[in-house]
């Protein structure tokens, strides 16, 4: 978004119509989920087409290995359901099996930091209990695109050639399918899967063999990815040999066969928090979705709407809210299965009101929970937590990629809205062709969320066999006036929750459409611990995009704030969709130059 004689404008139209609108962060995936509406198919047959074409056209993001934890909102719903695609931990996954190794982090990238990878059940139970298509039809256009390739985009070239190393001397499936004649494929060439082809074609020839209605079909295909021939493959592989990774040791992985067949994604509720005339929607707390509504909670009773949002005092206000939220995040977020969680205290107006005074004039440097469940264990994860800050590393996992390569989002996103009013968002993640070894068998790897589990005892989010690590993976809906509103998403790690928390504000106390509020100057903050290995923090630290206004920067260090300025577009990959009647909208963000907005 730029000014033009003092008028706004931005680089993309905000996409209206009243068929069907569909976002997210490529334009093939898009393009899926449009022609499935247009043959018919409602926004989550849309939804899981895209997702698997998302797996094959940046598999640098995501992948059959990974994630996918989605938000849906069928037409008529008073409230959207959750369907958690984020895998556990294996049975074996114990903290003094690693401590043991003479690991105090779990590693970031090879096996050991492999959960149950979640994402293709998630799909099929979208598919199963909310879509009308056939399997064979979801699948069809992943299919297509692994066996007749996708355009190499520069992003996809320049992480192979990044790991190509590591690829050659310690990975040979990864080399074999991302290497081919020994070189990173050539931008703008066509990359093709099919090995990936193979394993699908497999299992919708096996799940329709089993006959049937769509349903049963569906079933034989879980079936086939948990309990089958894809389990078996992964577990050999695991069980084969060490592998090199992020600690630079060669371990053995700890996921087993077993542990796929006794997973399963699950349906839940989400939680919600209000602001103004909305109500937001949000993952529960093994995900970090939560601090956008303790973000809002903090923000409610200040004038945002009197301050000008690319201003010193708003930026000011959003930064230090994000902090409370994520010291937060860092104190009591964790799998409730294994954690008592207060969240409906921590959401509470009352917990924001004690909450608030904390935000002053000036940048706080300090990690302030409002509570801690463990105070010793706390303690301890305070003392970890800064000697690793005294390191020098570069992470591994989301956002970075790799040791030389330091991209930020390696997580795709997707949102839609059909014209019965069905909504969906989700924000896959996972299986990154630069985090683990692809299994030739299957011509995937495997994911490495696990990282995402502390290895000191007694906090919410240490590891446990069985366990949910506490994701990053976020996605919001919106309701106005008691009405589905609003979707929304991007990937990004921990900054997910902080550009989200940016879009929404922009657009309901800013007054901008979808585009214009995605399109301003993004920020985040470093102020709090990682999710991602090493797990570092930067107190007081937050980086700006280079199209921020000087004397907003300006403003931000005379508050204490540590400003570091990035380049001009380098900070988010939103993403949004609306609907109101029967008017809906949607919106991309340029800063990819890759994903897409369509509709009509």
């Amino acid at each position: 978004m730029a000014l033009v004689n003092g008028a706004a404008f931005t680089t993309r139209p905000e996409i209206q119509g009243t068929f069907g609108v569909a976002a997210s962060t490529h334009w093939l995936a898009s393009a899926v989920a449009m022609g499935v509406l247009e043959r018919g198919g409602n926004a989550f047959d849309a939804a899981v087409a895209a997702g698997f074409t998302l797996q094959v056209a940046e598999p640098h993001l995501n992948g059959p290995g990974g994630e996918a934890p989605i938000m849906v909102c069928p037409a008529g719903s008073r409230r959207p359901r959750v369907i958690c695609g984020q895998g556990v931990a294996p049975g074996a996954a114990t903290i003094e099996r690693f401590t043991d190794m003479g690991l105090d982090l779990v590693p970031g990238t090879g096996l050991l930091a492999t959960c149950v990878p979640g994402a293709f059940d998630a799909w099929m139970l979208l598919l199963r209990d909310y879509g009308t298509i056939s399997l064979h039809e979801a699948l069809e256009p992943a299919l297509h695109y692994a066996s007749n390739g996708v355009p190499v985009l520069p992003r996809i070239s320049d992480t192979i050639s990044s790991v190509a190393g590591l690829f050659r001397n310690c990975w040979p499936g990864s080399a074999a399918l991302y290497l081919p004649g020994g070189k990173a494929p050539a931008k703008g060439t066509l990359l093709r899967n099919e090995a990936v082809a193979g394993t699908y074609a497999r299992i919708l020839a096996e799940a329709e063999s089993a006959g049937g209605a769509r349903e049963r079909q569906i079933e034989a295909a879980r079936a086939c990815w948990y309990r089958g021939f894809v389990a078996e493959e992964i577990d050999r592989f695991v069980q084969s040999g060490e592998v090199l990774d992020a600690d630079g040791q060669a371990h053995r992985g700890l996921l087993t066969g077993d542990d796929m067949a006794r997973w399963s994604a699950s349906i839940e509720a989400p939680v919600s928090g209000s602001f103004r005339n909305y109500e937001i929607f949000k993952f529960g707390p093994w995900s970090q979705g939560p601090v956008l509504l303790q973000q809002l909670a903090l923000l409610e009773a200040f004038p945002l709407e009197e301050l000008d949002p690319t201003g010193p005092e708003f930026l000011h206000l959003v930064i230090e809210a994000s902090k409370l939220a994520f010291a937060d995040r860092e104190a009591f977020y964790g799998d409730p299965d294994f954690s008592d969680v207060p969240i409906q205290h921590l959401l509470s107006e009352d917990y924001a009101n004690q909450r608030r005074p904390l935000i002053t004039e000036a940048a706080s440097h300090e990690l302030r929970p409002g509570m801690v469940a463990n105070e010793d264990a706390w303690l301890r994860h305070l003392s970890a937590v800064n000697q690793r800050d005294a390191m020098s590393a570069v992470g591994a996992g989301e956002p970075t990629v790799g040791d030389v390569v330091a991209e930020r989002g390696d997580t795709v996103h997707l949102d839609i809205v059909d014209r019965y009013g069905n909504m969906v968002s989700a924000t896959p993640s996972g299986g990154w062709l630069q985090s683990s070894p692809v299994i030739p068998a299957l011509g995937f790897p495997l994911g490495t969320r696990a990282q995402m589990f502390w290895l000191e005892p007694g906090l919410p989010a240490s590891l446990e066999p069985g366990k949910r690590p506490r994701t990053t993976l976020s996605t919001s809906m919106a309701f106005r006036d008691g009405e589905p509103y609003m979707a929304w998403g991007t990937p990004g790690g921990d900054q997910q929750d902080q550009w989200s928390t940016q879009l929404f504000l922009r657009h309901v106390v800013g007054g901008k459409n979808l585009q214009e509020a995605l399109e301003m100057p993004n920020w985040h903050s470093d102020h709090f611990p990682a999710s991602f290995w090493p797990r570092a923090s930067r107190p007081g630290v937050v980086v700006v995009e280079g199209r921020t206004p000087p004397e907003t920067i300006e403003g931000l260090r005379a508050r204490g704030h540590v400003v570091e300025v990035g380049p001009p577009w380098s900070e988010g990959r939103l993403s949004a969709v609306s609907r109101v009647g029967g008017n809906l909208k949607a919106a991309s963000d340029p800063r990819s130059m890759q994903g897409y907005a369509v509709g009509r």
